[in-house]
């Protein structure tokens, strides 16, 4: 619905008000018959007077935007002259204007029961206030009472239209959109409100129809061909599609989006020698800006689905557009993502920061560079590259958080702490965060020689997340290797293993509380399962083992796993000794 159109006021104008242009009332108090006249008497004529200044200040109220002040004026002319149908209209005017559509109503249905000369904008009034009260059915009555009185009000055919859908009655507002076509000529919004109403009834023939009159009445405009293309598409038309990105394409042969949509065609048919084609028609076009291309990729990419030959094809397209405009951050970026997803994680690292160089603001990719350089374990990295991003997004809390596990990896227990507290300063809302960050304050904690916040940290994890790996694992071997609360460190242990049986780490801090609890031949048992499930276990691993033999009494056999350790590395400061003498020194 559009808003209406104010009457002309111009036939109704008073002098007066310096230059200011004023509306004043009804024509009907200026056009009254002889015989009227005769009955008027001396103060009739001062009432008029008066409605007329009154309205005429009213007018000035609304012209000032001061609609509230104008309703006063209009009621009071109403209160002088109930009859004046401009009167009620201006005050129904006035009451929209403060958003007080119900308040306007009776005045608008007033308007139009008093008004003789059939003054449509009082009918459009009132048939809108009508529609916001979903009144449709009486709204319908007055439009299609308006345009059945002239042919020239065929033009709110429109708006009635839109009030049949409104009342869940298309095929009424198809047959007047059809009307009102035929008497002013084709229209491209009436066009594509008609393809809406037929795709919903599933009349797929019909939509395409009204997309081909909307093709003939501008042959030379490509839009309305991949308009086409894309409807056909989305109705699984891919053949007719196909015929319409190819007559797109005659008409203008350097039109990106036609080649991606008829690539991803021949795609889906199994044609990747003509998908390829179209492609190259796209990248190799020098006329197309870099980041023109780098949209048509992403798009690309985000339709290829699971199709792995695709997938080949697009990392070929990235990896030639990355070369061909080095200075592109989007296309470094893209080319980055295509080698994370083929496991590439250093290379995809390297064309990240690349991007990042070129374009600094790109929060996601900074993201993407500090979780590559943690899965590479590269610490050093991270904390160059998290102290980068933290000059340009100081206030993100995963930024702090990277910051905090890099300088944690370097010892740098006090930047550690600081970091993540940051962190949580800045994520408290963060629930999965919050608890891999108060995880890390725990392992810093330890590292600072501070048990009782050590302690405190990994307890607020278990608090909402009692079976968190990461937090069972470490907090029971610290407190192995303290020989404090063991009770609770083999409690935690066992749960550990009992939901890892096949995880060597965690199969060996069992064994160690185990050990240190003195149940060497269950220690033992555990150690031996961790060595059996992972042939390449750590140095500490088989120290720990060659400990436990020892303890068996078994000392050859542990020296032999004491020097296998040493060959490993991961061991103890201890290890030399023990290889050198033969035994254990706690």
């Amino acid at each position: 619905m559009h808003y209406l159109v104010k009457p002309n006021w111009r036939k109704w104008l008073v002098a007066g008000i310096g230059c200011l242009m004023v509306w004043v009332i009804t024509p009907a108090l200026a056009q009254r018959k002889a015989k009227d006249k005769e009955k008027e008497q001396k103060p009739k004529e001062g009432v008029r007077g008066v409605e007329e200044s009154l309205f005429t200040e009213g007018m000035k109220f609304m012209m000032m935007d001061e609609p509230s002040k104008a309703v006063a004026q209009f009621q009071k002319v109403i209160q002088l002259y109930p009859e004046n149908p401009a009167a009620n209209y201006a005050a129904a005017t006035a009451l929209v204007k403060l958003n007080k559509p119900e308040e306007a109503l009776p005045f608008a249905q007033k308007a139009v029961q008093l008004d003789k000369s059939n003054n449509k904008y009082y009918v459009l009034q009132l048939a809108e206030l009508l529609v916001k009260q979903k009144r449709y059915s009486d709204a319908e009555n007055l439009y299609e009472e308006l345009i059945k009185k002239s042919p020239d009000n065929i033009e709110y055919g429109v708006e009635l239209a839109a009030i049949y859908l409104f009342d869940e009655k298309p095929d009424k507002a198809l047959d007047m959109y059809d009307k009102v076509e035929k008497a002013m000529g084709m229209n491209e919004e009436i066009v594509r409100q008609k393809q809406r109403i037929y795709l919903k009834q599933n009349k797929v023939e019909k939509a395409i129809l009204e997309a081909e009159k909307l093709v003939a009445s501008e042959p030379g405009e490509t839009d309305y061909l991949l308009e086409g293309a894309e409807l056909l598409i989305a109705n699984d038309r891919n053949d007719q599609a196909v015929d319409w990105l190819q007559r797109a394409l005659k008409v203008n042969s350097d039109l990106p989006q036609a080649h991606v949509m008829l690539a991803d065609l021949y795609r889906k048919q199994g044609n990747l020698e003509k998908c390829s084609q179209e492609l190259d028609k796209v990248f190799s076009n020098p006329n197309l800006e870099a980041d023109i291309k780098a949209r048509i990729l992403s798009s690309y990419i985000d339709m290829m689905g699971k199709d792995e030959k695709a997938r080949q094809s697009a990392v070929k397209l990235a990896k030639e557009l990355s070369a061909a405009h080095p200075r592109d951050a989007r296309s470094q970026a893209i080319y980055a993502d295509l080698l994370v997803q083929q496991g590439k994680k250093a290379e995809a690292r390297d064309y990240y920061v690349k991007a990042a160089r070129l374009d600094k603001a790109k929060y996601e990719v900074w993201g993407a560079i500090l979780q590559l350089d943690g899965e590479l374990n590269q610490m050093d990295s991270m904390l160059v590259h998290s102290e980068q991003a933290l000059e340009l997004f100081p206030n993100q809390g995963v930024i702090w958080a990277f910051n905090g596990s890099a300088n944690y990896f370097k010892k740098r227990y006090k930047e550690a702490v600081e970091a993540y507290e940051e962190t949580k300063r800045l994520s408290a809302t963060n629930a999965e965060l919050m608890k891999s960050v108060n995880a890390q304050l725990g392992d810093v904690y330890n590292g600072m020689g501070d048990h009782q916040k050590s302690d405190e940290a990994y307890e607020l994890v278990l608090k909402d997340d009692p079976d968190n790996d990461h937090v069972l694992n470490n907090y029971s071997y610290f407190l192995s290797l303290r020989k404090e609360k063991l009770p609770l460190a083999l409690q935690m242990s066992e749960r550990l293993v009992e939901k890892n049986q096949t995880n060597a780490t965690y199969l060996d801090t069992y064994a160690w509380v185990l050990y240190v609890m003195k149940d060497y031949a269950k220690a033992r048992t555990y150690l031996e399962k961790a060595i059996q499930v992972d042939k390449n276990v750590s140095g500490t691993i088989i120290e720990h083992y060659g400990d436990v033999l020892y303890q068996l009494g078994e000392h050859d056999k542990a020296i032999e796993q004491w020097k296998r350790a040493k060959l490993k590395g991961e061991t103890t400061e201890r290890l030399d000794k023990k290889i050198a003498t033969g035994k254990i020194y706690e």
